[in-house]
């Protein structure tokens, strides 16, 4: 009996919510990741607005350090220069994409509230030379995508689209932006493991929104696994990214 209580607090242990936003077991492995491979080669502008948007209330929603090295070496290795980001927060993702475009690279940013960006993100970018590649849109992004699908002359024409909005409405965002994206271009979807609650079990403590917007998760990654039009790798960076890479 005893064992088996051990096992179900071990199993509900295993779903809290950890203070940083890997999915990794180990605090100190995680750390050894990020003072080995990610703080020494961070560029100074994202070391800094990574520290600024820390201090900010609502930080838990920022990309985190290791999702931002990789998505700036994905983005060289696809030689991406036409993208597109929904959902900006202060920008730490937005700028790992801007440093890693060519100079005439450019980002379709968009987000409802401009203020974290412009407070935050903004005078870093700037400092930093890449604001000239971003087209930055206040507002919901559904709409502007429904204008862009509207007109065939945009489809097929984003080598990299990144996700990391409002989840109750990404499988609505897929619908339409995997007409924008080449084939051959990628899609990334962030929190496609939710804080680890895709497996968590029904009683699991659970915070409120972690608990609500789950489901809508849990559709997300069951619509892409049976997409045809892309090929998907799911990986436990941050708090799970998925790639989807257009093949028709």
């Amino acid at each position: 009996m005893a064992e088996n209580v051990a096992s179900q607090e071990n199993q509900v242990s295993k779903h809290q919510e950890v203070g940083h936003k890997s999915l990794l077991q180990s605090d100190a492995l995680y750390q050894y990741i990020l003072e080995t491979s990610v703080y020494p080669r961070e560029p100074e502008p994202m070391k800094e607005l990574r520290e600024l948007t820390a201090k900010h209330p609502w930080n838990l929603m920022t990309t985190s350090a290791d999702e931002g090295q990789f998505l700036n070496m994905l983005l060289k290795l696809i030689n991406a220069k036409n993208t597109m980001e929904i959902g900006v927060y202060t920008g730490y993702s937005l700028l790992a994409t801007a440093l890693a475009l060519p100079r005439d690279g450019k980002i379709l940013a968009m987000d409802i509230n401009k203020e974290n960006y412009e407070e935050i993100g903004l005078p870093i970018i700037q400092k930093a030379g890449v604001a000239h590649k971003i087209d930055f849109r206040e507002g919901p992004a559904l709409p502007v995508l429904d204008l862009l699908v509207e007109d065939k002359n945009n489809h097929g024409t984003y080598d990299f689209i990144f996700v990391d909005a409002d989840k109750d409405n990404y499988i609505n965002y897929h619908k339409r932006i995997i007409e924008l994206v080449k084939v051959g271009g990628v899609i990334g979807y962030d929190n496609t493991l939710w804080n680890g609650s895709v497996v968590a079990p029904p009683d699991a403590p659970l915070r409120k929104y972690v608990r609500y917007y789950r489901d809508f998760v849990l559709e997300l990654n069951k619509a892409l696994a049976a997409d045809p039009r892309i090929e998907i790798c799911m990986l436990p960076v941050g708090d799970g990214i998925t790639l989807c890479r257009r093949i028709t």
